[in-house]
């Protein structure tokens, strides 16, 4: 997922997730006492990674799912240490990624972005290895820093686009796939991993996954309802197809999931003013919180700068008794319309939790290591999901019998 937005909020630490899916470093918040949350169900995840400063979340998010997949399907018998590579997933996707924008004569997307179909694509043809055989390679750095790599590779695509020698000579790709094995390593033919030895495809094969099992959906009401359509964000390179349902199906397939023990990838928009950095997403009224102040108030409110006046909703939204928005599916298609909702990150929901008040959430994996006040882990609100939900991966088996008749999935 990507989005070059900046939201500078005293509360709120700015996020991109572009080229920097988190900003080295980040303060967090202290601890608040304002919400007390109660787990309702949580199921099996590996361990909380870091994307650091490079554009992959829908790489980690989506094999982070996979992993708990694993877990599912293995039980007792799984590695519960097991962790896939995302540099494999990367250097693959990058590189069929520069063979379609020469082709396209540079008119499709070309970033570090991705989406969560582009991870189950990459395990149907290539495999996967195991993250110690092919780690970030970090350069002295904290984590991932994939500025450069994204700039390098972008200035070759748009040299050869341009077609200097009238013709593309037969090694641009050889040169191309170079420059990954530079900055990501080479993905290995063979390995050996406790004590047997693999090949990416064979490995995949041991993990028992059923890639066939796995099905896109999301929810937008430009399209019919129960139809496929290629959602229209700049990170569907592949123009793949995803299930349209309504907005509250996208919720009971969620609950028909967990409860089914079964957790889901989960792509949203994060921009927002809710999604804090210290573990909270909420979707705050902010006409509720207008009508509750003054005349004297709500002039000063209105006289204040933009940024000012989201970090003084920002304290309102900490307060757990100040209402949420509920989003329909036409306010949702407002907002995607007006690009206020956009492909923006992606994260592993695992999870169900509610508050003192009984309000409902969702329990989320993030791919910013243990940051906030839940170790990399946020607490997000059902209205928040209603609200900025682009798509979720989920096995088929998760979605409720009538949805996926409605669907035609068998």
């Amino acid at each position: 997922m990507k989005k070059n937005l900046l939201l500078s909020l005293v509360a709120l630490v700015a996020l991109t997730t572009g080229v920097y899916a988190q900003p080295a470093n980040t303060p967090q918040k202290k601890d608040s006492a304002s919400f007390v949350f109660t787990t309702v169900k949580e199921l099996p995840i590996t361990s909380v990674k870091d994307q650091y400063r490079s554009g992959t979340c829908w790489d980690f998010s989506t094999l982070s799912y996979l992993e708990s997949e694993v877990l599912r399907i293995k039980g007792n018998k799984a590695d519960s240490n097991i962790c896939l590579s995302p540099m494999f997933v990367v250097w693959k996707n990058y590189s069929e990624k520069a063979t379609k924008y020469i082709r396209m004569d540079g008119t499709i997307n070309f970033a570090g972005g991705g989406s969560s179909m582009d991870v189950v694509h990459c395990i149907k043809d290539y495999g996967i290895v195991p993250n110690c055989e092919m780690p970030s390679k970090n350069f002295g750095e904290l984590g991932p820093v994939h500025g450069e790599l994204d700039a390098v590779l972008k200035a070759y695509v748009n040299a050869l686009k341009s077609d200097p020698n009238g013709k593309l000579s037969p090694v641009w790709h050889n040169g191309f796939d170079a420059i990954l094995d530079v900055y990501l390593g080479k993905c290995p033919e063979k390995f050996t991993y406790e004590g047997v030895e693999y090949t990416p495809k064979s490995y995949a094969e041991s993990l028992g996954l059923d890639l066939d099992d796995y099905v896109s959906i999301t929810s937008f009401g430009h399209h019919p309802w129960y139809s496929q359509f290629q959602i229209e964000v700049p990170d569907n390179w592949r123009w793949d197809y995803s299930y349209n349902v309504p907005i509250d199906d996208i919720v009971k397939i969620l609950y028909n999931a967990i409860d089914k023990g079964y957790t889901v990838a989960w792509a949203a928009d994060v921009s927002e003013i809710g999604f804090t950095r210290y573990g909270l997403a909420r979707v705050p009224d902010e006409d509720s919180v207008k009508k509750e102040m003054s005349d004297s108030d709500m002039a000063h409110w209105l006289g204040l700068p933009r940024t000012a006046r989201n970090a003084e909703m920002q304290k309102k939204m900490e307060n757990p008794s100040v209402p949420e928005k509920f989003y329909t599916d036409a306010m949702r298609l407002k907002e995607f319309n007006n690009k206020q909702t956009t492909d923006d990150h992606g994260l592993h929901l695992f999870g169900t939790a509610v508050d003192q008040h009984g309000n409902k959430y969702f329990l989320v994996k993030n791919s910013w290591g243990k940051t906030g006040n839940y170790k990399g882990i946020w607490y997000v609100s059902e209205n928040y999901v209603r609200a900025k939900t682009m798509d979720i991966l989920v096995n088929k088996e998760a979605i409720p019998k009538d949805i996926r008749k409605k669907l035609g999935i068998k």
